[in-house]
């Protein structure tokens, strides 16, 4: 098989699964036992968190370990905006965020639930690359903006947004808007999601001046369902879930330890991996896309350089890109039309919609991912096929712009 959706997710790293098996079956205690096994877990689950810390360069407290990005992203957001309003008789019209029109669902959905709280919220738009304008982030800045939340590279068509750029912005309004008022604002704080970034780009939370970034396992060769929110010290969040005192009452319930060692040995080695790995399928990209673009009618989605080393992501004009997603799976050609999140629903992506595309264009969109398995030989059979696959669907297909 050819696999191309590794932003949807990817395989287990063998070294991962061997760290990973002792906590099964072995060192299976609870970590909050204070017996020796019990103690054991909890030294594994500390000794994650230092690894974690080292490759984002922050403090071991600093890493709050969730059940996967969804959660990590919905704890960001919730956290601050719940922590404005926990005590009456407070109201969130009082309160601003600021999100982009492209973020995952996780994020927009989580602000569309406190739009409809009261909380005022601005989608920023992008522009036909996907890149926010600075001089529109700057406009939308309030003196009651709380928090923005803006995603560090693209999971669909892996724009890389500037986050240390924007970064700057907010810490020189904050420090405006804060003269005379406190020696160390921290509002607004900035969320990024990294999901995507992880394995490829600079995770140093210093350099990318966050408060708050969200990781996970599956996108970096590690398990499902973990992930992490980095969460910087000074930082307050009002917890989205109760019930226990474990990731300093941020994520109760008894801590997945396979998973959290799991996780931070794939972090350990995608950012060992990154440098020669980025450069790789730099190349396999660069060259995929310049033979895409040979077939009539194909436009490149996202920017052409600040994207992310294994994303390609185009749209085949009047075709459907499921019709050419069931064909390649015919040939064990195994791609996505966009977010896997959204693989069940035929609304238009929003991400292509929002980059100036019309619906129709949206629907034939196709994002091509690849990862530490793919090669140059498996790029040729995928143009070898669908070339000949995309003029028989348009010679059937009654769109005719």
């Amino acid at each position: 098989m050819i696999y191309l959706d590794h932003a949807s997710t990817t395989p287990m790293d063998e070294e991962v699964v061997k760290a990973m098996a002792p906590f099964y079956n072995k060192k299976f205690a609870n970590p909050s036992s204070l017996y020796k096994i019990g103690r054991e877990a909890a030294r594994a689950i500390a000794d994650s968190r230092e690894s974690v810390a080292k490759v984002l360069n922050c403090q071991a407290e600093e890493i709050v370990f969730t059940a996967g990005g969804t959660e990590s992203d919905n704890l960001a957001i919730f956290g601050i905006a719940n922590q404005f309003i926990r005590q009456p008789p407070e109201n969130p019209k009082n309160y601003h965020l600021i999100t982009t029109q492209i973020e995952h669902s996780a994020v927009l959905e989580s602000f569309r639930a406190l739009e409809q709280k009261g909380f005022q919220v601005t989608y920023l738009p992008v522009d036909k690359f996907g890149l926010v304008s600075p001089d529109e982030l700057m406009k939308a800045l309030k003196p009651n903006t709380i928090l923005l939340s803006i995603m560090y590279a693209n999971n669909e068509i892996g724009t890389i947004q500037p986050i240390a750029e924007i970064a700057s912005i907010i810490k020189n309004y904050r420090q405006i808007q804060q003269v005379g008022k406190s020696k160390n604002p921290i509002y607004p704080i900035l969320h990024t999601d990294g999901c995507q970034a992880a394995g490829y780009l600079d995770l140093d939370v210093d350099k990318l001046g966050v408060a708050l970034m969200t990781l996970n396992g599956s996108k970096i060769y590690g398990p499902k369902q973990i992930g992490l929110l980095y969460k910087r010290k000074e930082i307050k969040l009002a917890p989205i879930l109760y019930g226990g005192e474990q990731e300093g009452k941020m994520r109760p319930g008894t801590e997945n330890v396979a998973a959290i060692v799991g996780f931070a040995k794939a972090l350990e080695l995608a950012n060992k991996a990154k440098k020669e790995e980025s450069k790789r399928l730099t190349k396999l990209r660069d060259y995929f896309v310049m033979e895409l673009l040979k077939i009539p009618e194909t436009i490149l989605n996202g920017h052409h350089q600040q994207r992310l080393p294994n994303n390609i992501n185009v749209t085949f004009k009047r075709i459907e890109g499921e019709s050419i997603m069931l064909k390649l799976d015919a040939k064990e050609i195994y791609v996505s039309t966009g977010s896997a999140c959204h693989s069940l629903s035929l609304k238009p992506s929003h991400v292509i919609l929002a980059i100036g595309q019309d619906a129709g264009a949206a629907h034939g969109s196709m994002r091509f991912t690849m990862g530490k398995s793919t090669t140059k030989k498996d790029i040729d059979q995928v143009l070898k096929v669908l070339p000949k696959i995309i003029n028989d669907l348009r010679r059937l297909t009654a769109i005719r712009k």
